[in-house]
């Protein structure tokens, strides 16, 4: 694999603006009483659609580490086929991947109706903040390569 220019190292005000807007987003999601679970499932069905193994990773580190739980991880692709997911869960993780998805449907108005009934527009406008969010973070660590290898047993 070539190695790639780290487009956060080379150009540190831009990534440091994305790290601010993260944290805004993080502190609109916590404002707006989203569950850090269902924050960090965001988070990686995001990272999954767009295959970033890094934030992958990083996330379902994260949320294992806050308790979430391994077979609702394990079956999150397929969370539309499941009953492990409430219907706020459900209608955050459809809005996420609408957005991930803006160039199939432009996140259709069904898209939008199913989040407004389940979904406060606090809560609407928090999960799209993350999801925009980490699409960029997605963006940035495929173009740059970041490296995902396996880490020896401690």
């Amino acid at each position: 694999m070539q190695e790639r220019v780290n487009i956060g190292t080379q150009d540190p005000a831009s990534y440091q603006a994305l790290l601010a807007l993260s944290e805004a987003a993080q502190q609109s999601a916590a404002a707006a009483g989203l569950d850090p679970l269902l924050v960090e499932l965001v988070k990686i069905r995001t990272s999954q659609i767009n295959g970033c193994a890094f934030c992958l990773r990083m996330h379902t580190r994260d949320a294992l580490q806050k308790g979430e739980s391994p077979d609702r991880l394990a079956v999150l692709p397929a969370w539309a086929e499941t009953g492990y997911f409430t219907a706020p869960e459900r209608a955050a993780l459809q809005l996420a991947e609408a957005i991930t998805l803006v160039s199939n449907d432009h996140v259709s108005d069904d898209h939008y109706a199913t989040a407004a009934t389940e979904l406060t527009q606090h809560q609407i406008s928090a999960v799209a903040w993350l999801t925009i969010v980490m699409n960029a973070f997605n963006r940035v660590a495929i173009t740059s390569r970041y490296a995902v290898t396996a880490r020896a047993a401690m």
